[in-house]
Parts: structure tokens; sequence; C-alpha cells
């Protein structure tokens, strides 16, 4: 969510804590896709690769919008993507950034979070709150943030300009680059660091555990941000980034939409990708 739109998301997010997933506005996407994109997998272990990519094709058969998403599998060694390397408003899947550069900076300075940031970071996560988002954007600043950005590896990142964060740039190579940090040891976070955010992930609120963990086995952690954001080009933004483990598995998921007409038809295309994806890990 942007600020100048932070009313049409919220609308849109108590809808989904209702179970309604009906949205006003336009009827159906902007375009339709011609063709079902094919979605490049590779895998170590043997027939999964395949199994994969038919399953995800199929599951974007027809629906309408621009669709880009990554899988990344440590234990088996898969990987899959389509559009890796697309450009998307960001949404609220950024304030997951905002909160990595906030602790980057602080480790760098040899502090710990402030109660006032604490209680932003919680409120910017687990509620997707945009007014702590606007704060500590604003505390960052441009040279913290790209300073982090370049750090990372996030090299196809671009800041959203003048407070704006979410009209950042981001690509499904630069997400699933920062999920990677957060689920494995590194030189640019902190075991605590990465374990907070983690952490804060795994406490979103009810009605915004939506998109790649659906469908996730019982036995699987689950931590998940997603962004929704409506603009008059390209409808919906419907976003959902989110890293998985157990049941032998240990896989980080992006999937970026754009082009929705409705944020409930976003939010159905990212499931019905998230659900096969766990179905094909489970059995494998």
């Amino acid at each position: 969510m942007t600020r100048h739109s932070s009313h049409h998301a919220r609308v849109a997010a108590a809808g989904l804590a209702a179970g309604l997933l009906l949205m006003s506005g336009v009827a159906a996407g902007p375009a339709a896709a011609a063709t079902t994109p094919v979605v490049g997998c590779t895998s170590a272990r043997a027939g999964l690769a395949a199994e994969l990519s038919r399953d995800i094709t199929a599951a974007l058969a027809g629906r309408r919008g621009t669709i880009a998403l990554g899988l990344h599998d440590r234990t088996t060694g898969t990987t899959c993507t389509l559009r890796p390397f697309a450009a998307y408003d960001s949404a609220s899947v950024v304030k997951v950034t905002i909160l990595s550069a906030l602790l980057w900076d602080a480790e760098r300075h040899g502090r710990w979070l402030t109660d006032r940031e604490t209680a932003l970071s919680r409120a910017m996560i687990t509620r997707s709150d945009n007014d702590a988002a606007d704060t500590l954007w604003r505390q960052l600043g441009p040279v913290k943030i790209r300073r982090f950005l370049a750090a990372a590896g996030m090299t196809q990142t671009e800041p959203g300009r003048d407070g704006y964060w979410g009209l950042t740039q981001i690509t499904v190579t630069d997400e699933q680059r920062l999920l990677d940090l957060l689920t494995a040891r590194n030189t640019v976070l902190s075991d605590p660091s990465r374990t907070y955010v983690l952490h804060l992930m795994g406490q979103v609120i009810a009605s915004q555990r939506w998109g790649t963990p659906y469908g996730a086995p019982p036995a699987v952690s689950v931590h998940v941000k997603n962004g929704w954001l409506r603009r008059a080009a390209y409808g919906w933004r419907v976003h959902s980034i989110g890293t998985f483990a157990g049941g032998g598995h240990d896989y980080t998921i992006t999937v970026l939409t754009q082009g929705n007409g409705t944020m409930a038809y976003g939010v159905s295309t990212i499931q019905d990708v998230a659900e096969v994806i766990h179905a094909d890990l489970a059995a494998s």
C-alpha cells in the first residue's frame, strides 16, 4: 500500500478479514495473456523440475494480467522462475526491505533497535501499517536505503521517490535474494536480525496471511508479507513473498502480479500458484 491508495487498501484488507474477497472496480484485468507463459524450473531431484513447471504453468493458464514468480528450495536444489527481471511497483512487500535496512544500519552502528523502532517495526510488518512505514522510511532516508540494497546485492531494486516507498521498483530476482538472506547465514544481516524479521513475518495478522502460504502443509512454518495497491494504469498490483521450512524442505516463494481487475483476482492467482508448489514439494 502507498499513502495515496491507503483508503482502497484498507477497504480491501477489511474485505479479506471478513472473508468476502469482493472488490469494486474494473470487472476484468486490463489485458488477458495471449498465451500461457511456461515456467522454467531446475532441480537436483529427479522429475521435480518437470512436475513443478507443468503444474505451475497449468495454474497460470488463462489468468489475466502480468505475473512473475520465483521459487527456491535449498533441500532439493530446486529453482523456478518466470519473468525474474520484470519490474513492479512494490506496494507493501517493500516493508520487509525497510525493516532489513533498519536492522543493517543499526548493526553498522553497534546498537539495538530502540523501543520506538521496535514498535514501528511490529506495526509495519504484522499489520502492514503505513504510518509506521512512512516514519521508518523517512528516518533511513534514500542514502541508507541504497547502501543496504548495495550490500544485499539487490541491484535491480529502485527506491520510490518523494516518500512513496510503495512505488519502489522490485523484481522477483531481488525479492528472492532478500528472502535468501533472511533464511541462511550471511555477512549482510546477523542471525539475530534475520530471526527478528522472520519472527514478525510469522506474526502477520490473520486477514493478511493470504497468498504464498496458501496450501502449505501444517508441519511447515510460514513467514509472509503481502502487498496490494490499485493505480489507474495496470489495475491492482497484488504481491506475496514467503519463506517456508519443514517437511524436509526449506524454500522461498515470490509472486508479483499486476493488471488485476480486482484485488481478489490477484490473490486468487497467487494462491493457485502457491497451492501447486506446496503440493509438489510435499510429495517429492
